[in-house]
């Protein structure tokens, strides 16, 4: 097993890796104590009987990732994880790079038949035909040194990637299909989902309220808390639960002894620098304008309410025709794309463009014309076309 812990070791690797076609790429990261992600490991390995299959260590003293960054850059090279997002998340973070071309086999593997956020160990198990040992999973990726039970299981997690990606390339090829899979991922590459932006902190919250003064104070709240946050290096909760912003919000009390009578501050928070921050914030919402898009987030979105039954029949429609495709319903059409089908209200539904409106959206239409319906066929839900008017 190659372990990389010296910035000459990294060198190396990377003109070992310099010309493979693609790299399977994975991360051992920490974050239940800190605010930002803590990398741990890079797990890397190339194709073939001769392939590099390596570990580094960012903990490393002294040790420079800029090299594994630039490689992560290079056009010519596709970089391959599964469940990208975190990962990718570390990497613009830290590096400042998002990985391209990239390809991420738990979104493809929507689209090769394993149903939604099928796991890396049941894609091993189908695909590669072997068993991952899990027990390891859990373990503090940050001690040193780790134990070779902790190696091989990182290691692991890109040896069989190789074997998934190419099997799913290959039945992407053959179904004409790779168009789908690059269509999603490319959404994984833009840069504002990885951006830690104090002043959106708000959306996370996903408030329910339409009140304006509501919004423009959970809005000055959730900033404060994540500039809290980021600048101690902590998680979210430890400054503040969001539980406790939305009732401040809700109810904003004009004193630090209103600010203690809330259930979920704790005690003594009123008398902190934090507790001070706080009110600070509460005032600076209170003759603020809610965030731009949260009112209209809460807008009334459609004139009627869609008919229960019309989403039901478009739900079953959808579940028939993902089978029929052998696609993850999710990767098709989400619940709310159902319910501006049903309400007749098709602006802004991703289903009936592309690749979806062949699979579904054409026929999610010609449910509502009633030019299809579906019946039951030997027991079974079956689409059928209705003939028009002679």
């Amino acid at each position: 097993m190659r372990i990389v812990d010296t910035n000459e070791g990294l060198v190396a690797l990377i003109k070992d890796m310099s010309q493979a076609p693609y790299l399977a790429l994975d991360t051992e990261f920490l974050r239940d104590q800190t605010y930002y992600p803590k990398l741990c490991l890079i797990q890397v390995a190339t194709p073939g009987a001769d392939g590099v299959e390596a570990i580094i260590d960012p903990l490393a003293p002294g040790i420079d990732l800029a090299p594994f960054y630039e490689l992560l850059k290079r056009p010519d090279i596709i970089k391959v994880l599964h469940a990208a997002r975190q990962d990718i998340e570390i990497f613009y973070l830290q590096g400042g790079v998002l990985p391209q071309p990239l390809f991420d086999s738990q979104i493809a593997a929507m689209v090769c038949g394993f149903g939604d956020a099928a796991s890396y160990e049941t894609l091993s198990r189908k695909i590669a035909h072997v068993e991952i040992d899990k027990s390891a999973r859990f373990t503090d990726w940050s001690h040193r040194p780790l134990s070779k039970r902790q190696l091989e299981y990182a290691l692991a997690d890109v040896t069989h990637l190789r074997v998934i990606y190419e099997w799913m390339k290959a039945r992407l090829e053959k179904t004409g299909r790779s168009a789908w899979v690059a269509e999603e991922v490319a959404a994984l590459q833009d840069p504002a989902l990885y951006r830690l932006d104090p002043e959106l902190a708000w959306k996370r919250l996903k408030p329910r309220s339409s009140s304006k003064r509501f919004l423009a104070i959970l809005a000055s709240l959730a900033a404060w808390r994540e500039r809290e946050a980021q600048a101690r290096d902590i998680p979210r909760g430890r400054v503040l639960k969001d539980e406790a912003l939305s009732e401040i919000a809700a109810h904003p009390p004009e004193s630090g002894e209103a600010l203690e009578r809330i259930r979920a501050v704790p005690k003594g928070f009123a008398n902190s620098k934090l507790g001070k921050g706080l009110m600070e914030a509460i005032a600076l919402g209170a003759t603020a304008s809610p965030p731009e898009g949260a009112v209209t987030a809460h807008a009334p979105r459609r004139k009627r309410e869609p008919s229960p039954a019309a989403i039901d029949l478009l739900k079953t429609l959808l579940r028939l025709r993902a089978e029929s495709a052998g696609v993850a319903p999710r990767l098709i059409a989400n619940a709310d794309d159902i319910e501006k089908l049903a309400a007749n209200e098709d602006e802004g539904v991703a289903a009936l463009s592309g690749w979806r409106a062949e699979v579904f959206g054409n026929d999610a239409r010609a449910l509502r014309k009633g030019d299809l319906a579906i019946a039951l066929e030997n027991g079974d839900a079956v689409v059928v076309e209705l003939e028009g008017d002679a």
